[in-house]
Order: C-alpha cells, then sequence, then structure tokens
C-alpha cells in the first residue's frame, strides 16, 4: 500500500486500505470494536498494533463487506469481525 495504517485519537478509529484487484480501498475500524473482539480482557491493548497483527482476518471482512455491495470507504462494525461460534 502506498499509505501505512495509523490510528487516529479523535475519531478512536484505525485507518486503513486493502487492495482489491490492484486497487487501494480506504477503511476503518473503531478502537472499540478492535478492543471487545480482540481483547476484550485487556485494559491497554493498543489499536493499530491490534490491527496489525490481525490485518488479515480484518482485511478478509473489508473484501466480504465490499462484495456484500459496500461502498469505499468501508467503516467495520462489531458483526463484521464477531468471534467465530
Amino acid at each position: 500500500m502506498s499509505q501505512a495504517p495509523y490510528y487516529d485519537p479523535g475519531s478512536a478509529k484505525v485507518f486503513f486500505w486493502v487492495s482489491v484487484d490492484g486497487v487501494p480501498v480506504g477503511a476503518s475500524i473503531g478502537k472499540a470494536t478492535l478492543h471487545y473482539r480482540y481483547h476484550p480482557t485487556s485494559g491497554s491493548d493498543d489499536p493499530l498494533s491490534t490491527y496489525t497483527q490481525h490485518a488479515g482476518e480484518i482485511d478478509a471482512a473489508v473484501r466480504t463487506r465490499l462484495a456484500a455491495g459496500a461502498r469505499e470507504p468501508v467503516m467495520l462494525r462489531d458483526p463484521d469481525i464477531s468471534a467465530p461460534r
């Protein structure tokens, strides 16, 4: 990607880009969504680090949303990356 993912404290979101057919698609995911999906018992998790550790799964969720008709920028929500049951 041409731009690295980053955390914006003002919006409490991680912004990132996913390559889809060679085209970068902008997306974001909230700090709370990352926390409750990946570190629900931790009080000091870093949203950018959490995104980086789970980028494959999160990027796949963006592609799933796009395939279902979402438009850029894709804003991931809790149900988009919920834990497997």
